[in-house]
């Protein structure tokens, strides 16, 4: 049987695309000393979709994760991982 909705998303190997290490490789999405951290929260996703995004989705992914006020309420705020298309009207 295949896995669907909430048991594949647990058994995803989710990654951090914001820190690739040397030999290209993500590293797994979490962090050790939150309060002391400098490089910002982390921008997990799973890690067959970093696969398949490009370096300029990524960047722009991890910007805008960046770019808004982190652990409100205690939490982390999520942030879209792909921006969505503008839809061009017709005159």
């Amino acid at each position: 049987m295949a896995k669907t909705g909430l048991k594949k998303w647990f058994g995803e190997k989710w990654v951090n695309i914001g820190a690739k290490k040397k030999k290209g490789k993500y590293p797994a999405c979490g962090r050790s000393k939150a309060k002391k951290s400098r490089k910002g929260y982390p921008k997990c996703v799973p890690a067959s979709k970093a696969a398949r995004m490009s370096k300029s989705q990524i960047r722009s992914a991890v910007r805008r994760k960046r770019a808004v006020k982190q652990g409100v309420g205690g939490k982390p705020t999520r942030v879209r991982t792909a921006t969505r298309r503008k839809v061009r009207r017709k005159k």
